[in-house]
């Protein structure tokens, strides 16, 4: 099966006729028929298929318990109305990789194996990572069971519903104690490979970055009645923190997006009594990190007090900077150099996204490449990457693995 006949499969599972983007959350139908499409995968190829204690899917090519072994994929979840590529590349470049090795005779000295991680995304329990996050011991069961998505339903009962077990997730050291080398190759979400003509690129690291909820608690009242010096309105220094957020990350060279809200009683002719914002905030450094979000609370403080409303700040989840083993993103670089022409080298760079492969970095050595991205958009139904572009990385992805699984 090709590149092209895989990811014409893929493409239509979640999408919306309405936004062109894709509502693939997790423990929904839209992600069960991914899972079958994996699981499918898996089948056609000879692999053996198992799903882990917290619902991630494996596809193994050799005998797992032999340890040592060269783990690559991604995920297939979306964010609200997210673009076809951000995680599902990962996934189909894998087999297709696989694929590829095949057809080229490869002999493998280690187990392989193709993995999709459950929940990356955090759209429905708002936590990113939530497969990988459990299995590396990141995420106690007891904090799982606390999640809850925007309509009530906790993570065990939307398992439950799912088929799947929710007192049996939590940390999978065991599984980890058999993997050598993860490696997940996903579209890059900026324009670096773009600017500089590469079509495939290496990370270095992942910038430390956090989600924080704002609480900003005023007094619901009539909008057409209660005079304006009268007013307890959340929603003014909310605005105003909003536009704080942008000053404070162009001022340290970071990024910082209120892109999410809720408000109550959320009635066009009522003045609010609650506005809550959730922040995401990423930087290259944790002090870069530290001093955007401390400026950001620092300004809605002094916004809600000029307003007579109180605020409540909460972090809701943070990962530091990620730094990459560099003795497997070396080793990347070297393979992939041969095939560079003389005098020009693989791009390293980093990135302000969160991934599985950071999570997992903790745990045991990871590495991730990158696929050109000529607009940069991601997260969004835009969010594109040219055929020729992505058969570059399956390329390079075969080669990596050949790489490791051969030595």
């Amino acid at each position: 099966m090709t590149f092209h006949s895989m990811w014409s499969e893929l493409l239509p599972v979640g999408r919306s006729s309405d936004s062109g983007g894709y509502r693939r959350f997790a423990w929904t139908a839209a992600d069960a028929e991914c899972r079958a499409w994996f699981e499918e995968q898996a089948r056609a190829r000879g692999l053996t298929h198992e799903v882990d204690r917290n619902g991630n899917q494996w596809a193994w090519l050799g005998d797992p318990a032999a340890g040592d072994a060269v783990v690559t994929g991604s995920h297939l979840d979306s964010v609200p109305d997210g673009g076809a590529f951000d995680g599902p590349l990962g996934v189909v470049s894998s087999f297709a990789a696989l694929d590829e090795l095949r057809a080229r005779g490869t002999e493998f000295r280690r187990p392989l194996a193709v993995v999709n991680f459950g929940d990356e995304e955090g759209a429905r329990f708002g936590l990113a990572c939530v497969g990988s996050r459990l299995t590396a011991g990141q995420l106690t069961r007891e904090q799982a069971h606390r999640l809850t998505d925007g309509d009530g339903v906790t993570l065990p009962r939307a398992m439950e519903a799912a088929g799947y077990d929710p007192d049996a997730i939590g940390p999978d050291p065991e599984r980890l104690g058999r993997i050598g080398a993860f490696v997940e190759l996903h579209v890059e979400q900026g324009r670096a490979l773009d600017l500089s003509g590469d079509q495939v690129g290496v990370a270095s690291a992942i910038w430390p970055h956090g989600r924080w909820r704002f609480d900003f608690r005023g007094e619901a009242n009539h909008a057409g009645t209660t005079r304006l010096t009268d007013r307890r309105d959340p929603m003014l220094p909310y605005a105003e923190t909003v536009l704080a957020a942008r000053r404070e990350a162009e001022l340290a060279g970071a990024v910082a997006t209120f892109g999410k809200i809720a408000v109550e009683p959320n009635g066009v002719n009522a003045i609010p009594s609650l506005v809550r914002g959730w922040l995401d905030s990423r930087a290259p450094g944790q002090d870069g990190l530290d001093t955007v979000v401390g400026g950001i609370e620092k300004a809605a403080r002094e916004y809600a007090e000029r307003h007579g409303v109180d605020l409540d700040v909460a972090r809701e989840s943070f990962t530091p900077v990620v730094e990459f083993d560099h003795a497997l993103r070396d080793e990347l670089v070297r393979i992939l150099g041969k095939e560079t022409a003389p005098g020009l080298t693989v791009p390293v760079l980093g990135t302000g996204a969160g991934h599985d492969a950071g999570i997992l970095s903790g745990s045991i050595p990871t590495a991730m490449l990158f696929v050109r991205n000529p607009t940069g958009i991601s997260h969004s139904p835009a969010e594109h990457a040219a055929e020729d572009d992505c058969l570059a990385g399956v390329r390079a992805l075969a080669d990596v693995l050949e790489g490791l699984v051969c030595r």
